[in-house]
């Protein structure tokens, strides 16, 4: 049986519900030091770490934009039964200025969005916008029909579908003579 000394009584205080959940007594607080807390996580700047839970999602690996002067494009990829779909935001950036490349493993989107006019530095009270080249390469979570890609700009969404590929598809070839 484990019992405690006089000692580790007077040092652990605690209630039993503290002891078991690891909680401090508000009242008590000032008698704890900096060395019982937690180190503060550098997950985040300031050393706060994220108050969104952690979630277990599978995120297909990205690469850096193609040319350091270049913007990176968010976007969102999400499945279908049939289909990834990626989806980002190009407002202001005219589809024919828009590049999208597909291999069976890889999706590149690149463009270019001009601003419509030149504005000095020190006019600017807020600049938060991108102007100039972007791009973006995904590794796509599986392969896909290279020849079935289709890509369409609505309202400043483009949404790109890429047809699985159908790994399981099975085809009868007729054999012939000679």
């Amino acid at each position: 049986m484990f019992t405690l000394t006089g000692k580790e009584k007077e040092k652990d205080k605690r209630s039993f519900f503290e002891r078991l959940t690891g909680t401090i007594n508000l009242e008590e607080e000032d008698e704890h030091d900096a060395s019982d807390m937690p180190p503060i996580s550098a997950s985040r700047p300031g050393g706060f770490a994220s108050t969104q839970p952690a979630v277990a999602t599978k995120i297909a690996p990205v690469t850096a934009p193609l040319d350091p002067e270049e913007g990176e494009l968010a976007v969102d990829v999400y499945q279908t039964d049939r289909e990834i779909i990626v989806q980002a935001m190009v407002a202001g950036v005219s589809p024919d200025t828009l590049s999208v490349t597909a291999t069976r493993e890889t999706i590149t989107i690149k463009g270019r969005r001009d601003a419509p006019i030149t504005i000095a530095d020190h006019d600017y009270f807020y600049r938060e916008l991108y102007w100039g080249a972007f791009s973006r390469t995904l590794s796509l979570p599986q392969e896909v029909e290279t020849d079935t890609v289709e890509a369409s700009q609505k309202h400043g969404l483009l949404t790109i579908k890429l047809s699985k590929l159908d790994k399981t598809k099975m085809q009868n070839v007729r054999v012939k003579q000679g």
